[in-house]
């Protein structure tokens, strides 16, 4: 039975409060008619940033009334992805959203040493997937940003996930940590970091969640090929987060499961002062929407956090 998991998402961001998002550069139609839809929906209130007459000239093509929206005029992408992240700093903003640049110029302004938006942890991408086939909501990390993650990216990554999940009231989330066996082998570097990883977390250096890796896909998806190969596994066949050996087997996960299993994807960067909502020119509405709702409920436990903080 197919099911849509985005409507538990959408519905824990029903009612809050509109969001500050600086939106970079938002210079295509459907950049543009997401951020209105995300508005409309209640969910940001969207500062556009970038060239005025080329943001102008995109809305009146397409009938868009953007009017009423403040506008950061810049020369060009890269302007606009620096003055988004001066409007985090400045406190004007508390989400960033791209436009219609390319991510790699969006996360070098946020990277910056000395004026972006660095924490301590590694930045990393999680899709929130709706796959109507799965029994739950299925997280996949990371695809778009940690070409090669080393061993201590890779703990930032789950780090990071394991945090998300945690918002969205998931609180022991299974990660299964993907290769191509189940199988520790000095052959393939990938399963020597995800049996690291279990250690790491059993000794208390991942917190939060449950690991087990490294698994094949099959066994991680699925309980039945996990117990014909005779796997024992509270993740095997029930995993929250998948998690890529690296960038490209990510990638090509998520747009599988997009493509030929009619999942959404919705995109969130994490691990930088505020969360980056990371969409795709061909991404529907429905999945704009829902990146925009991750990014209000992240926005919203980070200005509970002071207040829990102060209770404590």
């Amino acid at each position: 039975m197919n099911q849509d998991h985005y409507q538990g998402l959408l519905m824990r961001s029903a009612g809050l409060a509109p969001v500050p998002t600086a939106v970079v550069h938002p210079c295509e139609p459907r950049a543009l008619q997401g951020v209105l839809d995300a508005e409309e929906a209640g969910l940001i209130t969207p500062i556009l940033i970038g060239p005025r007459r080329k943001i102008e000239a995109t809305a009146a093509a397409v009938g868009l009334d953007i009017s009423r929206l403040p506008l950061e005029a810049v020369e060009h992408s890269h302007a606009a992805a620096a003055r988004g992240v001066e409007l985090v700093r400045e406190g004007r903003a508390e989400l960033l959203m791209k436009g219609s640049l390319h991510t790699d110029e969006l996360l070098q302004a946020v990277t910056a040493r000395n004026t972006g938006l660095r924490t301590a942890r590694r930045l990393s991408h999680v899709y929130a997937m709706n796959v109507p086939s799965y029994h739950k909501p299925l997280f996949v990390t990371d695809a778009a940003v940690n070409i090669f993650p080393s061993l201590d990216d890779k703990a930032d990554i789950c780090r990071n996930a394991i945090d998300l999940l945690h918002v969205l009231g998931i609180e022991r989330p299974k990660l299964a940590l993907l290769s191509a066996v189940e199988t520790v082998t000095a052959k393939l570097p990938s399963t020597l970091e995800a049996a690291a990883l279990v250690v790491m977390a059993l000794r208390g250096q991942i917190e939060g969640g449950l690991l087990d890796g490294p698994l094949a896909f099959d066994n991680a998806i699925n309980a039945e090929a996990a117990r014909v190969k005779g796997i024992r596994s509270e993740v095997a066949g029930d995993p929250d987060i998948l998690l890529a050996p690296d960038l490209e087997a990510g990638n090509i996960l998520a747009k599988q499961l997009i493509y030929l299993a009619g999942a959404e994807a919705a995109g969130i960067v994490l691990g930088a002062r505020v969360p980056i909502i990371l969409t795709s020119r061909a991404d529907g509405p429905r999945v704009r929407i829902a990146s925009c709702a991750l990014g209000v409920l992240l926005a919203e436990a980070r200005r509970m956090a002071p207040a829990a903080q102060a209770l404590a």
